[in-house]
Order: structure tokens, then C-alpha cells, then sequence
């Protein structure tokens, strides 16, 4: 029977998670061991106060297009998806139909049900949370789960996030409504940019490989180029298929490398084959050639 061998605690095996959460997958083991609730919540806390403040310019803006003080804090509170307000008020504010900019503002906060299908597996929440849990689902409260160790740690970094930002960006929504008019004109601030410059900001460390970068890229310019010819949000719904696009790409070029290494390797597997083959036969000639010669030789004899 084999000897069983016993490791010291930490040596030739991952360390055990914190609190028993389990290890998600793709995540290194050093990191479980590094990242404690202190980081996770220091984190979350650094992404709801950051964006949470951006509430503000929304506030200005919804009461710049001429919706109410109501109207404009019941937004924050109902809908709670900065891009899908952003792009009602800015139709709005534009002369659009009010039903047309609600279908962009529909389209575009669509994408947070793709959030909601991996968020659910990772923070496996009991059913009577989830309905309160997915009025948190958005593109901060994603950025921060996804790239946590432990299903404990994202449970902390969703809850975190996601009651720190509501907070924040209903109450900067009403300090922004507020102040609209002392502000004067909202459109020469340029306020309707700061909702998608903290998502970029958010985005930008999370594109680590080359292949995440070119996805990014393709779909940008997938985005800007169906922009003029497409009703608001169905650009961003269309730059998701940039990711099927990129990896069907990259699949075909490493197979058609792994094919070509293929042949490369049967080509020398078959001439390492043939040559010990050609060295046999000749010995084989030389061994019949010699045996030859002593049956002619002991005939001479007798």
C-alpha cells in the first residue's frame, strides 16, 4: 500500500477560505487568503461614495429637461440604472416622444438581467431576497461581486455597494434637483457625462488580457457606428455581440495554429519512423549477404 504523506498546515494544498465560504471559480487561492471582509467592504464603500456623488448630476439634469422635483427623485428611486436615466432625461430634454425615450431607457437597462443571470450563481441568495437583491443589480454592484474570491466576500461587496450607492444616488438626485436652478443652463456643465466616465473608470482595470482589450475596442466601435442609425440603447444591446465575434476569431486562429503544429508533429514522427526502418533493412541485406559468403566458402571446403 502506498506510503500517505502528510503536509505541513499551508504547504502542497490551498489554504482553507475564510468562514468556510466557499472558493469561486477561477479564483487563485493566494487571493482567498489575502482578501479579507475589511478590503471587500473598503472597496465597495470607495465605488458607492464614488458613483453614489455622480447622483447629483442627474438631479440637475432631469430638472433641466423639465421633469419635476417628483418625477425626477422617483426616477432614483424606482428605476435606479444611471445610463437608462441619463438617456430618458436627455431625450426628454432633446423634444423626444416620452414613449420612445422610455423604449431607450428600456433597451438599455436591459443589459443588467445578463448581470443578474452570473450574479445569482455567485451570490446564491435565498428567494426572499431576490426580488429586493435585483434593485441592486447594476453595472457598480457587478464590477465590485465578480471579481471576489469567496461567495462571502461578494455577498459583502453586493450589499455594500449596493446600499451605499441607493443611498447616495437618491439623495444627491434630490440635492441635484434642488439646485438646478442656481446652476442655470445644465447642458454648457456637461453633467450627463459623469455617470459614463465612472463607468470607464471601473471598467479600464478589469481589462487585464489582450483579448479582453480587443472585445472592448470592437465593441465600441460597434456602439459609435450603429449610434446614428439606431434608436437610443440598441447600440449598447448590439456591442455585446463583440464577445461572441472576438472569441469565434481567436477559436478559428488557435485552431488552424494547433493544426498546423499537428502536421509539423506527424511529419517528424514519421521520419523518425522510417529512418530506423531504412537502417534495419540494410542490416538485414549486410547479415544475408555474409551468411551467403560461408555457405560459399564451406562448399569450396568440402
Amino acid at each position: 500500500m502506498a506510503e500517505q504523506t502528510t503536509f505541513p498546515e499551508g504547504v502542497g494544498r490551498a489554504a482553507d477560505p475564510p468562514h468556510g465560504s466557499p472558493v469561486l471559480p477561477g479564483v487563485q487561492p493566494d487571493a482567498v487568503a489575502t482578501k479579507s471582509d475589511a478590503a471587500v467592504v473598503r472597496d465597495a464603500l470607495g465605488v458607492g461614495i464614488a458613483v453614489g456623488l455622480s447622483g447629483f448630476a442627474f438631479g440637475v439634469t432631469s430638472a433641466g429637461s423639465g421633469l419635476s422635483l417628483l418625477q425626477t427623485c422617483a426616477l432614483s428611486l424606482a428605476v435606479f440604472t444611471g445610463a437608462s436615466q441619463f438617456a430618458l432625461v436627455g431625450a426628454l430634454a432633446a423634444g423626444g416622444n416620452p414613449y420612445t425615450a422610455a423604449a431607450g431607457a428600456f433597451f438599455l437597462g436591459v443589459r443588467n438581467s445578463f448581470y443578474g443571470l452570473r450574479l445569482s450563481q455567485l451570490l446564491a441568495l435565498p428567494r426572499t431576497l431576490r426580488p429586493f437583491a435585483a434593485q441592486w443589480v447594476i453595472d457598480e454592484t457587478t464590477a465590485v461581486t465578480l471579481p471576489q474570491p469567496t461567495r462571502r466576500a461578494a455577498r459583502i461587496g453586493f450589499a455594500v455597494t449596493g446600499l451605499t450607492l441607493y443611498a447616495l444616488w437618491n439623495l444627491t438626485t434630490l440635492l441635484g434637483a434642488l439646485g438646478a436652478e442656481a446652476l442655470g443652463d445644465t447642458d454648457a456643465w456637461g453633467l450627463d457625462a459623469a455617470s459614463p466616465a465612472v463607468f470607464l473608470a471601473l471598467l479600464a482595470p478589469m481589462l487585464k488580457s489582450t483579448t479582453e482589450r480587443i472585445t472592448a475596442a470592437v465593441a465600441v466601435l460597434l456602439a459609435l457606428g450603429l449610434l446614428p442609425v439606431l434608436p437610443a440603447g440598441v447600440p449598447v444591446l448590439l456591442s455585446a455581440l463583440a464577445a461572441p465575434a472576438v472569441l469565434f476569431l481567436g477559436g478559428r486562429r488557435n485552431g488552424t495554429n494547433g493544426s498546423t503544429a499537428t502536421t509539423r508533429t506527424d511529419t517528424a514522427d514519421s521520419s523518425t519512423v522510417k529512418t530506423p526502418m531504412v537502417k534495419t533493412t540494410t542490416a538485414d541485406t549486410t547479415t544475408a549477404d555474409t551468411k551467403a559468403a560461408d555457405t560459399t566458402a564451406a562448399k569450396e571446403n568440402r
